[in-house]
């Protein structure tokens, strides 16, 4: 008999982030949205469906820096983020409140999950990092779904994009550059990929 895995409980949270630059620090996060997309456990995987829980925030800018081409795909007005946008500090001290109070108790370890996760992972954290020490994600705690869909697919990852993805596992929720819209179309997908059979092309 194999060696039974232990399971550790954990809540998969969809994070989406809009940035005017390709890095944090010299440039900022604008804005960033997160849902619940669902849990795992000892009773397998459950998704969160269109009632998980939402965070969503514009945030001031930490830097005169920006490239104008990014901040457009996000649609927000530089000009108001600097008068009225939150105070980075405060969003991200707010934000790891939010991800505690999802962890059920802390019964659940919380992993953020990302589209591709390696540019929403970078300003994620290294903002909370940078404005509150820590993060509950630890520095590892991010689960990117190209490479999911690789793993799950035994294709190879360069070239991979939506358009290469069966039509089943595409969420039916619109693409909009909306941080909050975007997370809840990237955990729909996640749940997708997560009941999907794989290379077989069958839902699970």
């Amino acid at each position: 008999m194999g060696r039974r895995v232990k399971v550790t409980p954990t809540v998969y949270v969809s994070v989406d982030v809009e940035a005017d630059g390709p890095i944090p620090g010299p440039y900022s996060m604008v804005s960033f949205g997160a849902v619940v997309a669902g849990w795992h456990d000892g009773e397998g995987f459950r998704r969160a469906g269109a009632g998980g829980a939402a965070f969503y925030r514009e945030l001031r800018p930490i830097s005169a820096e920006y490239v104008p081409e990014a901040l457009a795909v996000s649609g927000l007005d530089r000009a108001v983020l600097e008068a009225d946008g939150a105070d980075p500090a405060a969003a991200m001290r707010e934000f790891g409140r939010w991800v505690e109070g999802v962890r059920g108790g802390q019964r659940y370890r919380p992993v953020m999950v990302g589209y591709p996760a390696v540019y929403d992972w970078q300003f994620l954290y290294w903002y909370l990092v940078r404005f509150t020490g820590s993060s509950p994600f630890g520095h590892s705690g991010c689960l990117d779904l190209k490479t999911l869909y690789a793993a799950r697919a035994g294709v190879p990852f360069a070239g991979i994009g939506k358009r290469s993805m069966p039509p089943e596992l595409l969420p039916d929720l619109p693409h909009t550059h909306h941080a909050l819209d975007d997370a809840r179309e990237q955990a729909e997908l996640f749940a997708n990929l997560w009941e999907w059979d794989g290379a077989t092309g069958c839902p699970g």
